[in-house]
Formats: structure tokens, sequence, C-alpha cells
């Protein structure tokens, strides 16, 4: 066999073996402003690699109504990071539509100009962190690792790497990366009633909670800073529809008018969620858009 006709062979071996090879971890496009970290299967098992996001939901913190203590401690605690100065792991907690991840996303908004950049990560590829870790180490940029809706059920692993992660690995994390994560439970774990009921009680009255339960709590707790988000008053979710109604051009008149509507969607939807007060808005204003075509 001459040499053309081995190079042509090799050629349409290596054609076929490069859809099943991993491609390099790091992506070739830093110019994005944010990322997701994908796995697929490969030969040997999955990888994992950073993928740019091409459109970013934008969002910005004035958006975002009545959490403003939250707010304020989040856009600092950011800010602190992008400034190279001390900063926590965020863990945001509570009510459901109340903006817990869409306030993350505002601070990318906030903050990008200066160097903020965001990673998006499913629960199930946390296993990939140190990789995520080694992908950024020497940029320059400032990455948060964003996990929304974190929670872990009954025989789940994938939390001891979360958990090195935060504070507990042999080796440092990089100074250019922090963890943002939303959850409906504080915890992040189930708790049942069974715990407290399998608490001994010692001869002195003191009592020694259960190895699962220090085990759960022992997460959350390594997230520097607690935000924690409650269901809005009525009033409060009618501000925010208002917001969300102007933002889409409709005048103080059709606000007004939107009220009442505004507490029946939200009667439907058993909420008055943020999230419903958008969802309102965009109907209400989408309506009254068709009507006048």
């Amino acid at each position: 066999m001459n040499a053309d006709a081995i190079a042509t062979r090799l050629e349409a071996l290596l054609a076929r073996l490069e859809p099943v090879l991993p491609p390099p971890a790091t992506p070739k496009d830093w110019s994005a402003l944010a990322y997701r970290w994908r796995t697929r299967e490969y030969l040997g098992g999955p990888r994992g690699r950073l993928e740019p996001v091409t459109r970013v939901a934008r969002i910005m913190p004035t958006d975002l109504q009545h959490v403003d203590q939250q707010k304020q401690a989040l856009l600092s605690n950011t800010e602190q990071f992008v400034r190279s100065l001390p900063a926590n792991n965020v863990l945001l907690t509570g009510a459901r539509g109340t903006g817990k991840s869409s306030l993350i996303r505002a601070c990318l908004a906030q903050y990008a100009d200066q160097g903020l950049r965001l990673i998006e990560v499913d629960k199930r590829d946390l296993v990939h962190l140190p990789d995520i870790v080694d992908c950024v180490a020497e940029r320059s940029e400032r990455f948060i690792v964003f996990c929304d809706d974190l929670s872990f059920e009954e025989g789940e692993s994938s939390y001891k790497a979360l958990k090195a992660a935060l504070d507990g690995s042999v080796a440092a994390p990089g100074d250019n990366i922090l963890i943002y994560a939303t959850s409906n439970r504080r915890h992040l774990m189930p708790e049942y009633m069974r715990e407290n009921l399998d608490t001994t009680y010692q001869d002195d009255g003191e009592i020694h909670p259960g190895e699962t339960v220090e085990e759960k709590i022992s997460l959350s707790e390594r997230f520097g800073l607690w935000l924690s988000f409650h269901p809005f008053r009525q009033d409060d979710y009618l501000d925010i529809v208002s917001h969300w109604l102007q933002h889409y051009g409709m005048t103080e008149a059709q606000v007004e008018a939107g009220r009442g509507e505004a507490l029946q969607f939200a009667l439907q939807r058993g909420s008055r969620s943020g999230r419903v007060a958008l969802q309102f808005a965009r109907d209400y204003a989408g309506r009254r858009g068709l009507a006048v075509r």
C-alpha cells in the first residue's frame, strides 16, 4: 500500500473517530458574558466543556422590586468580588418566583463591564467543579458559578463535590471564582420527622442530633452569605405588576385598569410572586397590543 493510500485511510479513520473524541474543555471564545457547562458522553465516559451563551437573558437590578435588602447584600458582595476584595459564596433561598435567579442575572448586567462573567452549571454536573475551576484559573475575568434550583435527594452524592469546592478541599479554589446558588430549601436536602425521633437522650438531658442531620446542615453552612426571600403581599405584587406594565409601554390609566385582572390572574395561579406579575404583564400588554391593531 502506497503512502497516499495510507494517508487516505488514516484521514477516513480520524473522521470517524472525531465525533466520539472529547473537544478541549476550555472554550476558544472568551468574549461571551456567560457560559454553560455541558457534559456529553465520549469514549472513556462523560466529559464537560464550557460553551458560550450567545444571547444572555438581560435583567437590571432596578427591575427587581421589594427585595431591596437582599438586592443590596448581593450587589455589595458581587462588587467586592469584581474589585478583587474578599467576598463570600452565596445561597439564596425561599419562596418561589421572588427573584432569586433573576437577582443573580442582574448582577451580571450590573458588573459585566467590570469583568464579571457567569457560568451556569446543572446540579448533576457539580462533580465537574474542579474542572471548571481549572478552566478559568488563568483568566483575568471574575467568574460566578451559578446553580439554579439546587437541592439534593436521598442517595445523591454530587453534593460532596459542592461541599469540597465551597470549603474543605485540599486544593485552594481560585480567587477569580465564586458559587451562587438558589434553592427552595434552606438546607438543600430533605429533612424528615424520623430524624428528630431518632435523636438520643443522655442522662444529663443533652440532645445529640443524628449524623445525617449534621451532614445536611453542614452543606448550607459552607455558604458564607445566606439571603432569604419571602412571599409578597398583595400591594407588593401590584407594585411589581405596575413596574412591568410600564416597562411594556402601558399608560398610567391602563396600569390602573389592569389591577383587578392582575389580582384575578394571581388567584388563578395560586401565587402573588414576581414571576406571576411578569407573566400577567406580558399577557395584558400583549392583549392590549392586539386590540389596537
